[in-house]
């Protein structure tokens, strides 16, 4: 949850300039997929009430932001290309910043760069 904690970071230092959300989408590393160590126990998804089920995993760790559910179609994951996750600026509902695809391209350092601009 490392990832969660620079979020939070961000939060902190950016709620003046930035609204923040986290939208959780399908399940990228479900132990009854491709699972690694160390990683929570969540099974994909097979109904919204699973998938708000292990949302809640994240509302627990109070990433400081709301905290909302793709719907089970991915149509979030799939607009933003988001599986397993990307970050996103958005201004006036326009794309400002699109962060690589992550694991790899998740930068949360890149989006602090890119709002200390913004200040």
């Amino acid at each position: 949850m490392y990832k969660l904690d620079e979020l939070k970071e961000l939060v902190k230092d950016f709620s003046d300039v930035a609204d923040f959300l986290v939208i959780y989408i399908a399940e990228a590393h479900s132990t009854d997929g491709w699972a690694f160590t160390n990683n929570f126990d969540i099974n994909q998804h097979r109904s919204l009430e699973e998938r708000l089920s292990a949302a809640q995993i994240v509302v627990q760790k109070e990433p400081l932001c709301p905290v909302v559910v793709d719907e089970m179609n991915n149509i979030t994951a799939i607009k933003y290309g988001a599986l397993p996750e990307r970050l996103y600026v958005l201004q006036a509902g326009k794309v400002v910043y699109k962060g690589g695809m992550g694991p790899w391209g998740y930068s949360p350092l890149e989006v602090r760069s890119f709002l200390e601009k913004m200040k």
